[in-house]
């Protein structure tokens, strides 16, 4: 059980390194928007290229792939029920909000993870498949009509496919399903950039935790709370009911779209909630309350069903 607590450990120094660096305000006032923006549009879509193109077009495509689908959907439903029409939470906020309750943290913590609790890098990769190539192009296009007021269909579709982000799946994605071997002159580049995005994003992050409080006054109290709530509970619930009793999958199996369910909310939210401006508390708190809650949940759910 301390190996499955590496890749949180790798995690929370970065996160820690990004701390003192807002603290002793090394790299001054503009640093977290520059981070910011050269996750965004530069190492996000490297890596999620790399990602994707050495992914088993095998794995992509299992039986994983609807059940995470299910389980991420359902609590996405019933968080915009309830922040949209219960709460009367903008749209911008609703986005950010339901993302932070069923989007995971599918790479730069799944991936170490599955590899130390299931055995095997690969499980997480229909994830990433499904919100890169489903919910990202649909977010994009929402947080951008959202936010910029722009309402005409084709500019907003334009911009979304001319997301990097979108871009970097998209490709990522052809290479695996199509086989192709691309050689190193064009694979250690990727990578060589691909590597530095998660450092970055998680410097980034703890950066903005200092000088604010968690579930501080001027946040989103019930909004993270039910985020965290549908992401650390309802989610893994879903994932095994609807793996064990609607597909009839095998107990490995449903280990393991309990565990991909599991997983703390995708710093990408994060990312998301700065470039567009919209719910950055909700994303930041959201994340942080799941990064540490889902340990005790993680190594339950391998007791149990392992």
């Amino acid at each position: 059980m301390f190996d499955a607590l590496t890749g949180f450990v790798v995690v929370g120094l970065a996160i820690l390194v990004g701390y003192i660096l807002g603290r002793i305000d090394l790299l001054g006032p503009h640093a977290i928007p520059v981070l910011s923006k050269i996750t965004f549009y530069v190492l996000s879509p490297f890596l999620l290229f790399v990602v994707l193109a050495q992914a088993d077009v095998h794995t992509l495509f299992s039986a994983l792939l609807p059940v995470s689908a299910i389980a991420a959907i359902s609590v996405i439903v019933i968080y915009v029920l309830i922040a949209r029409f219960a709460w009367k939470r903008s749209v911008g906020e609703t986005v950010i909000g339901a993302l932070s309750a069923g989007q995971v943290n599918s790479n730069n913590i799944g991936i170490p993870l599955s590899l130390y609790l299931l055995g095997s890098a690969a499980f997480p990769a229909p994830v990433i498949l499904m919100q890169l190539l489903v919910f990202t192009p649909i977010t994009m296009s929402v947080l951008d009509a959202a936010t910029s007021g722009q309402r005409a269909i084709l500019p907003i579709l334009r911009r979304t496919v001319s997301n990097p982000i979108v871009i970097g799946s998209v490709l990522g994605t052809l290479v695996s399903i199509t086989g192709l071997d691309l050689p190193p002159i064009v694979m250690a580049p990727a990578e060589l950039i691909a590597n530095a995005c998660v450092p970055v994003l998680l410097i980034s992050y703890g950066m903005s935790l200092y000088g604010r409080r968690v579930l501080g006054a001027g946040g989103r109290r019930r909004d993270v709370i039910m985020a965290s709530a549908l992401k650390l509970l309802v989610m893994p619930l879903v994932a095994w009911a609807v793996g064990a009793f609607a597909f009839h999958l095998s107990p490995g199996d449903v280990l393991i779209v309990v565990v991909l369910a599991a997983l703390p909310t995708a710093q990408n939210v994060f990312n998301y909630s700065q470039r567009f401006g919209v719910g950055e508390l909700i994303s930041r708190d959201t994340i942080f309350l799941t990064t540490i809650g889902c340990i005790p949940v993680l190594l339950i759910a391998v007791a149990v069903l392992g």
